[in-house]
């Protein structure tokens, strides 16, 4: 069975992506599990392999139809963007347009249906937005490329995957967002991702709001009433496997020990804290609700250190690694 396309983006080219995607695709393992293929520059990643002492191939391909995958070769989308004097380190307002561009044509890769996930190296947004481009982040930008109103954002490690119903936005904020249609949006985009993802019939728990979930009213002002177990009942009355409102201090516990395939948390912090504590190592940020799965590092463009070889590329392997595995097949 063929492994899935999965179109790497180079990141900001001032940056350690162009090190970490280069060691990240040399790696055996990585190219048993998906067939990769590089959107981004090709001499940078070239310096990128000299930079790093990694002895590899790179080729330049137009799409990921022409890449054979042979083994000590990387195939890459070469958009030549970035000049050869391209200081390291150095915020650059042309490597932040470069790195939009990478990320414009891996999503008109997915939305054509031409590869089935995508995974980002760190761009930089102070130089995405010097380049023209104000986006938040990779999140938003990838959303209104796929024509996607609503993206969910997903944690996985080994231990635990959670999704959440809000993730940056206050506290107050987030409990007068959350209501029964997005915790059920929510709900069903997760249970979808394990479903592509081979899972026959995910286990999903839903977080309350309220301490102890609101312990029937006596804690909040009925939010898990209101808010989450309608949105539980629809999904179980459809044969969704899903349980809620459970104690947030004791859900992700019943994750760690295998009752639950993911946690549904309604705020960032009730999502982020255990999983940082439970896999932080291994953590990939994924966004659920695109054309295709999108796994990203955990760190960011690390301009400190960027050209020197020094980079490590343990959160791109797992990116990848957690790419492969949720991507539906090809």
């Amino acid at each position: 069975m063929k492994t899935p396309l999965v179109a790497v983006t180079m990141g900001d080219g001032a940056g350690v992506g162009p090190e970490v995607v280069v060691r990240a695709l040399a790696d055996p393992e990585v190219r048993s599990l998906c067939r990769p293929v590089v959107v981004g520059d090709l001499r940078r990643l070239r310096d990128a392999a000299r930079i790093t002492g990694v002895e590899v191939e790179l080729r330049a391909v137009d799409g990921p139809e022409a890449a054979a995958f042979e083994p000590g070769t990387i195939e890459v989308i070469d958009l030549g963007l970035l000049p050869a004097d391209l200081p390291y380190g150095e915020l650059s307002a042309v490597a932040g347009d470069a790195a939009y561009h990478y990320v414009k044509v891996a999503s008109e890769l997915a939305v054509a249906g031409r590869v089935q996930a995508i995974c980002t190296a760190p761009l930089n947004k102070e130089a995405l937005h010097a380049g023209g481009h104000p986006y938040p982040g990779h999140t938003e930008l990838l959303a209104e490329l796929c024509g996607v109103d609503e993206v969910s954002m997903m944690l996985s490690t080994p231990t635990v995957k959670v999704i959440h119903v809000t993730t940056h936005i206050g506290l107050v904020d987030a409990i007068e967002r959350i209501d029964d249609a997005l915790v059920e949006r929510t709900i069903r985009r997760g249970d979808a991702t394990l479903r592509d993802a081979g899972l026959a019939r995910p286990r999903l728990g839903v977080c309350g709001i309220n301490p102890h979930a609101g312990e029937n009213g006596l804690f909040g002002r009925g939010e898990e009433e209101e808010k989450i177990v309608p949105a539980v009942q629809r999904c179980r009355a459809d044969g969704l496997d899903v349980q809620g409102p459970l104690p947030a201090d004791t859900a992700f516990f019943l994750a760690s020990r295998g009752d639950y395939d993911l946690i549904v948390a309604m705020y960032h912090d009730q999502g982020h804290g255990p999983v940082k504590v439970l896999g932080l190592e291994a953590g990939v940020n994924i966004s659920v609700g695109l054309p295709v799965i999108r796994t990203s590092v955990d760190h960011g463009t690390a301009f400190d250190i960027a050209g020197t070889g020094r980079a490590d590329a343990g959160s791109m392997i797992e990116a990848l690694r957690q790419a492969a595995a949720l991507a539906p097949s090809p």
